[in-house]
């Protein structure tokens, strides 16, 4: 499974700094795509993306060739490389299949945390029930992106690491949600997570992990509707 997110040396040299390019590269472009900046439909060429981001065309190449296999690119002979137009059931399945899977990882993550997990998530706990009473919204995001992140890695199991990863980018993607209006609630959440993870209560920690994804997805909205619903030829 391509991923912008595998590890590399990022002391390498020429030999293998094509390869840290192409991930350096990887994510710039989703990040873009992800924050809309290249919206749905739009068209990605070699030549332009090599010069927005200060890099050959080859590394380009290998970026978009991963961006395809995760869904944020479709590359249509004769036409080149788009970004994605998720359809309405495309964008449905992201939710459901967080909902399975966190859960899933939740539940592991019980069962096989350290205590260095534990450590890294009540402090980003602290951090988000700070700043959401506070009312300071901005950081909110990439905190709570931090501790879905942790949580997963706490699961022991790379590969559902790795498709989680992958289902927040997508979601983030393709819907918005009300920060505002489960801020507090939504890291409260997250807190009682933490106790049942640290008591390795697995089957308490799935049933409040699925509770949140369900809540979460309730106040999601699509941010590109008419993209959203246009089907496949």
């Amino acid at each position: 499974m391509g991923s912008c997110d595998a590890e590399s040396d990022v002391n390498g040299t020429d030999g293998t700094g094509r390869r840290i390019s192409a991930q350096v590269v990887c994510t710039a472009i989703r990040d873009d795509i992800v924050s809309g900046f290249f919206p749905p439909g739009g068209r990605l060429t070699e030549e332009l993306l090599a010069q927005r981001y200060g890099v050959s065309r080859v590394p380009v190449r290998e970026a978009l060739r991963t961006l395809e296999s995760e869904g944020f690119v479709r590359t249509r002979r004769h036409a080149g490389a788009s970004v994605a137009e998720p359809t309405e059931q495309e964008a449905a399945d992201l939710l459901e299949l967080r909902g399975l899977l966190e859960p899933l990882g939740a539940a592991r993550a019980a069962q096989r945390r350290t205590d260095a997990h534990l450590k890294v998530l009540r402090g980003l706990v602290r951090l988000g029930q700070e700043r959401a009473v506070q009312g300071q919204l901005s950081d909110l995001p990439s905190l709570g992106g931090w501790f879905h992140e942790t949580l997963a890695q706490a699961s022991g199991s790379p590969t559902l690491a790795a498709l989680l990863t992958q289902l927040r980018h997508k979601i983030a993607w393709v819907y918005g949600d009300d920060v505002p209006t489960r801020a507090v609630e939504s890291w409260e959440e997250h807190a009682a997570l933490v106790d049942a993870v640290a008591r390795g209560d697995a089957e308490r920690a799935r049933r409040l992990a699925a509770g949140h994804v369900e809540r979460s997805a309730a106040v999601r909205i699509l941010k590109h509707p008419v993209n959203a619903v246009r089907r496949r030829h």
